[in-house]
């Protein structure tokens, strides 16, 4: 079981001499092969395909999966009795203990194999609890040069300075120029913005993306909010018109990369008990709710004028549903490990730029304990 965390950590920030170095906050993490995981699921496949048994037990259950996934959403599902004795054949197989990783290639086939061999929570259980999700998280330094801010104005806001650290660095530039132009214009296409945000924040260094989208600002400087507000391009990705909060669940859960995000965060950003005792460390929270962004239940900040967030939802219409639709659209306005995770983020970034430091070239690790 996962340690408690703290709700209020510490924050450490330790210096690296290093040697002079030319790039800005370094490249992001290149794509993961198969092998570097511990036991990705298209590997586990493979496995399987090699005995008769396993191979026709899961082709079975593939069959069970895409049968639900083309039936209608208001359609009640049940789980049939061949598809939970072909998940009984695979229980000791590797396929049952698979995981993905959100930068792997070929990540929508490791989903979509994971979530077959799932079918309790596949065919519509929507209490998910297990993130298909590698559970790893690495500290790598941040590769700075403050210096290159000296084009700013000394008191622009934390937001524009690290909507410049990203300009400066060519891969970050060129992936935010990416969804900027697909999620820009009034006839702009929504899933085609949602890509490219997705894109972004897979393949940007983790650094640069949440430095754009948790970058702190003053009560009253408003500008900076609305950055900050408009940093996912809210008004071609996300819907014009608020929709329910269970029918955009329901739309989530019905395509496996969405479903495996909102487990993701179901996982890292749990409250287990009153007292706010949440189930991970707040780097997993984080990572896990930057990982909504660019699906259908991709969050944003509510307004310039503070830090909190929601969802683009309603449960207006909900009707008996209404306590079910109300704990989900609580459990991102009203989830204090998300609250607190986003709020030390900020006061790091804060505490970053606010250092007099003796030279503008360094290293910084952030640990939290």
């Amino acid at each position: 079981m996962a340690r408690p965390v703290s709700l209020r950590p510490q924050l450490r920030i330790v210096l690296l001499l290093l040697l002079p170095l030319p790039l800005l906050l370094g490249a992001g993490d290149p794509l993961l092969t198969e092998g570097r995981l511990t036991n990705n699921c298209i590997q586990a496949r493979r496995k399987c395909q090699a005995s008769a048994t396993c191979s026709a037990a899961y082709q079975h259950l593939d069959s069970c999966i895409y049968s639900a996934n083309t039936s209608s959403l208001s359609e009640e599902q049940s789980i049939p009795a061949a598809c939970l004795q072909a998940a009984q054949q695979l229980k000791n197989s590797s396929l049952m203990g698979c995981t993905c990783h959100r930068r792997m290639k070929n990540q929508a086939t490791c989903l979509n194999i994971y979530w077959a061999v799932h079918p309790a929570r596949s065919l519509g259980d929507y209490e998910l609890d297990i993130s298909p999700y590698e559970d790893a998280v690495t500290s790598k330094p941040w590769k700075m040069n403050l210096g290159k801010l000296n084009m700013l104005k000394p008191d622009s806001d934390l937001c524009l300075k690290f909507a410049m650290l990203c300009t400066l660095n060519d891969k970050c530039d060129r992936l935010r120029k990416a969804y900027g132009e697909a999620c820009s214009g009034p006839r702009c296409q929504r899933q085609v913005c949602l890509g490219q945000l997705r894109t972004f924040f897979e393949k940007a260094a983790e650094h640069h993306a949440q430095g754009l989208l948790l970058c702190p600002c003053a009560p009253a400087d408003r500008s900076c909010g609305d950055r900050r507000r408009n940093t996912i391009a809210p008004g071609c990705a996300l819907p014009a018109a608020a929709p329910n909060c269970l029918q955009l669940r329901r739309v989530c859960v019905s395509d496996p990369l969405c479903r495996s995000r909102l487990v993701d965060f179901q996982t890292h950003c749990h409250p287990m008990d009153l007292l706010g005792t949440c189930a991970t460390e707040q780097s997993r929270c984080l990572r896990a709710y930057m990982g909504l962004i660019g699906t259908a239940m991709t969050p944003n900040f509510v307004s310039n004028l503070n830090a909190s967030v929601a969802l683009s939802c309603t449960c207006r219409g909900s009707g008996n549903l209404q306590e079910e639709c109300e704990r989900l659209e609580g459990s991102f306005s009203r989830n204090p490990c998300l609250m607190e995770a986003i709020a030390a983020k900020m006061r790091f970034h804060n505490q970053l730029f606010s250092q007099d430091w003796a030279d503008s070239t360094f290293s910084v690790i952030e640990r939290q304990d």
